[in-house]
């Protein structure tokens, strides 16, 4: 195992540690609601910002594992040389561009959310989304270190 796959299982591990605790938070969330009549946005809040963390940061680890979502009608019975060939090119085609625009207009957004310390606009909600925002830029982080470690595997095996 090289050290960016090994950067990609650190941070997929981890970040996937929150869904269990998404799933706590919840059931406290809906009990407190609909039992005891509580309203909790900034609990709310913070199942949405450990969603999206999931979401973007754990990308790349379910690309590298190839347990992404494919649509693999020709495929699932091709040969590892022929699948090797199509991810790479359509990595290529599709993954780079994507990633770098997703990179590129993050950075403005991400930026000026920290310039202006963005706070929830919801009563009672969290005062951080500008640490939020910041998670967008996960997304093309751990995607391209996966797709640099499919490259690795597929040149160097």
């Amino acid at each position: 195992m090289n050290i960016v796959e090994k950067f990609i299982n650190i941070i997929g591990e981890y970040i996937s540690y929150l869904i269990p605790l998404m799933t706590l938070l919840m059931i406290i969330i809906i009990v407190s609601r609909y039992f005891f009549g509580i309203g909790q946005t900034g609990l709310q809040e913070l199942v949405m910002y450990f969603h999206a963390l999931v979401f973007l940061g754990c990308a790349g680890y379910a690309f590298n594992k190839d347990e992404h979502v494919r649509v693999d009608i020709f495929y699932r019975d091709a040969s590892a040389k022929y699948k090797n060939l199509v991810n790479l090119v359509l990595g290529i085609i599709f993954l780079l561009p994507v990633m770098f625009i997703i990179a590129f207009y993050s950075i403005e957004l991400i930026s000026m959310s920290w310039k202006i310390r963005e706070t929830s606009t919801e009563a009672g909600g969290l005062g951080y989304v500008f640490i939020q925002k910041t998670f967008i830029f996960l997304f093309p982080l751990t995607l391209f270190a996966a797709f640099i470690n499919q490259l690795i595997k597929i040149i160097w095996k």
